[in-house]
């Protein structure tokens, strides 16, 4: 068993992970046109991290 000092940040970065979910909910919920776009929009928001990865490597390899 651990001494418990592996959960020290956790709390933390769940904190600034959920305030990144509600602005990608913002910002695609923005973008949206229609009721499957906006049904989109929810699950993109639950994804955002990918995108940026995604995206970020994208851009890196030209």
């Amino acid at each position: 068993m651990g001494d418990g000092n592996g959960a020290a940040g956790n709390g933390a970065s769940g904190a600034i992970y959920g305030i990144g979910i509600f602005g990608a909910w913002v910002w695609f919920w923005q973008q949206a046109d229609g009721f499957w776009w906006y049904v989109l929009a929810i699950l993109e928001g639950l994804v955002w991290p990918a995108f940026l990865v995604y995206h970020g490597l994208d851009r890196l390899a030209g």
